[in-house]
């Protein structure tokens, strides 16, 4: 079923919405699928918009033709030259805006990354939770190659591949090919192109096994306790999301399920 969202220009970003699984693809495949301002206000009005849906397990994320995302719309960048500093702010802020609102999705998000990802499509290949490629799929912080920086896009990266990696790339703009990629952290798996399809249903289906509430619930711990210390308070925290999915109608559902060896009600039958 295709969805109908308030964006100025749906022809460039299509949603496929089916029995909580949703496939959000750029469809801007004569550029590369690359941002321009226009694109960047439709994917943050698309992700504030899933963050309501209860409905919806998983979001999908992909490109149209041979790109995952070639990055900045050259005349997007052009336009941004000309631009003053602040200007030039208040624009990185609108796509940073757009990449947190798809980093905080309550949902599970998966980048089917089918081919090249630059800069700001790299950018949003880390904001997912998980990164599936092709393996004629490439990446590249390449900003540097034009005289500027991954900025907006930084905490995703160094998050996704560490300070060490992020390092060499942030500063080389080397390109980096699909089993570096996983290597360093940035994607989880690689796969040949006409089974990229499959590996993500793979993947969906795995997560669709899971409690719904449970998955979301495992997502916000993570970002709430990666990254701190263990003491006390972070123990006590981590004790008491436990105990209160336990006692949610899902958790003794599962229980229940498992002690007397049937599917879970979430499971289809």
């Amino acid at each position: 079923m295709q969805t109908q969202y308030r964006l100025e220009r749906p022809e460039s970003l299509l949603v496929e919405d089916a029995a909580g699984i949703v496939t959000v693809t750029l469809s801007r495949p004569e550029i590369h699928n690359a941002f321009d301002e226009i694109l960047i206000k439709d994917l943050h009005v698309l992700f504030r918009a899933m963050a309501g849906r209860d409905d919806v397990r998983v979001l999908i994320l992909t490109g149209s033709g041979t790109s995952f995302s070639a990055g900045g719309d050259l005349n997007w960048m052009r336009r941004a030259a000309d631009h003053s500093e602040h200007d030039n702010f208040e624009d990185a802020m609108r796509f940073s805006n757009m990449m947190d609102a798809l980093y905080n999705l309550p949902m599970t998000t998966v980048a089917k990354v089918n081919g090249t990802a630059m800069g700001g499509g790299f950018g949003l290949c880390t904001c997912c939770d998980i990164a599936v490629a092709s393996e004629s799929a490439s990446f590249a912080l390449s900003e540097v190659r034009l005289g500027i920086i991954p900025g907006v896009i930084s905490p995703y990266v160094i998050q996704a591949i560490g300070v060490r990696e992020a390092h060499r790339w942030f500063q080389t703009g080397e390109r980096i090919g699909a089993a570096e990629a996983q290597r360093i952290g940035i994607v989880h798996a690689v796969h040949p192109q006409e089974e990229l399809d499959g590996a993500v249903a793979k993947i969906v289906g795995e997560i669709m096994k899971s409690g719904p509430d449970a998955v979301r619930a495992s997502k916000a711990l993570l970002r709430e306790i990666a990254g701190r210390q263990v003491d006390d308070t972070t123990r006590r925290e981590a004790a008491q999301r436990i105990a209160h999915q336990r006692a949610s109608p899902e958790g003794r559902e599962g229980l229940a399920a498992f002690l007397e060896k049937r599917k879970p009600n979430w499971i289809s039958r």
